[in-house]
């Protein structure tokens, strides 16, 4: 009896230490993800909800995927109409002289703003992010100050960039979470997308030398739906990559810092990826500017009622199978008039099991002006 005791309480104890560690011990339950990297994140790509992380806010070098930021800050200057894509940009004796990887630029002529753009996305070309850096900031160190400033707005407490480039550095480090916030507002921009799926590209120079360039994230070509993503190796960080796929509705982003090799790296993201597509999935409930048929009533003006649509895409990401038991709520707010169109006349929600799991606002799709005495007038005698 003693002895049966003791193999119960051994037993109690087993089991209580793994659930602790989330271990399954069901023989169909599906075997939990491990990775060897340093660090590693997997989230949804549009609300950022974590799947799986480990050592995500670590601070450690992340080499290339520091131009990540610098890419941001490129595209927020061509949107602000600080920069357009057919302008010539003048690499300088210092842009032309960085190592690693590289476009080979030639010192003191001129390249289109689009095609350094296109070689730091594909080949990860520090001359290139050198130039575009020099050139919207003055100085390389203007333009990493405003990194360091743009990742402070962004709310990266794990971050410190010393250079625009991600080579070799003191001082300088990110963590996974911090290149997770900064690939989502990367993958916002269009244009990145152009350019981050080619595979090969000819980038010719000035002279009529043609450097051919290969993209170094290999998983777009090899990883069904990955469309995008930024790589990184040093001695220091080892193999790193932000990576971003996409499969029905369903986005994902993956950051793997530390792995051994590319190899290993590679490997690991399409496997975060595989449990995360198998796992999960997103529904788009209603598209930005979709109506859906909704108005708001309108107190004093020219209109009882004005038509409303979704300002944004409201999607909701869940394990597979709960999105089923998802439900809408409107909130709508009787308005004032005037109205402009665009103005937030409410709320849109997602419920799952009393929770909100994801909302946006809903806004007026035209304008309302205030009713005159004469509008007035006008109704008393039209509906006499």
């Amino acid at each position: 009896m003693k002895r049966n005791r003791i193999i119960a309480m051994l037993l109690a104890c087993f089991f209580v230490v793994c659930a602790f560690l989330g271990v399954k011990l069901n023989a169909g339950a599906q075997e939990v993800i491990s990775v060897s990297a340093k660090s590693a994140l997997l989230a949804d790509a549009y609300s950022g909800k974590v799947v799986y992380a480990k050592n995500e806010n670590e601070r450690l070098q992340i080499a290339s995927m520091v131009k990540i930021m610098t890419l941001n800050l490129i595209f927020d200057e061509i949107e602000k109409g600080n920069l357009t894509y057919d302008q010539e940009i003048v690499v300088s004796e210092n842009a032309s002289s960085m190592g690693g990887s590289q476009a080979f630029l030639d010192a003191r002529c001129s390249y289109k703003a689009e095609e350094l753009i296109k070689s730091i996305i594909v080949a990860s070309a520090n001359d290139s992010c050198v130039a575009m850096a020099e050139h919207i900031s003055g100085s390389v160190e203007s333009f990493v100050a405003l990194m360091n400033e743009t990742a402070e707005k962004w709310g990266m407490e794990n971050t410190c960039f010393v250079n625009c480039t991600g080579l070799p550095a003191s001082g300088q480090y990110c963590s996974a979470s911090d290149v997770m916030i900064m690939l989502k507002k990367l993958i916002n921009h269009e244009k990145f997308f152009e350019f981050s799926g080619i595979w090969m590209m000819d980038f010719a120079h000035p002279s009529g030398r043609v450097t051919q360039l290969t993209n170094t994230n290999k998983l777009v070509k090899f990883y069904e739906g990955c469309d995008g993503g930024k790589t990184g190796y040093t001695s220091e960080a080892r193999s790193c990559l932000g990576a971003t796929a996409k499969r029905g509705e369903t986005r994902l982003i993956c950051v793997v810092i530390g792995a051994e090799n590319s190899k290993t790296r590679n490997a690991e993201v399409s496997k975060l990826f595989n449990y995360g597509f198998a796992n999960y999935e997103t529904k788009c409930f209603l598209n930005g500017g979709e109506s859906e048929n909704l108005t708001a009533k309108v107190s004093n003006g020219v209109k009882e009622s004005v038509e409303i649509c979704a300002k944004t895409d409201l999607r909701a990401f869940c394990k597979k199978g709960e999105l089923k038991n998802c439900e809408i709520k409107y909130e709508i707010n009787e308005v004032n008039a005037p109205i402009n169109a665009g103005d937030i006349v409410g709320k849109v929600k997602i419920i799952m099991s009393g929770e909100v799991i994801a909302e946006c606002d809903l806004v007026s799709k035209e304008s309302v002006s205030t009713s005159k005495f004469m509008d007035f007038v006008n109704d008393i005698i039209r509906n006499w």
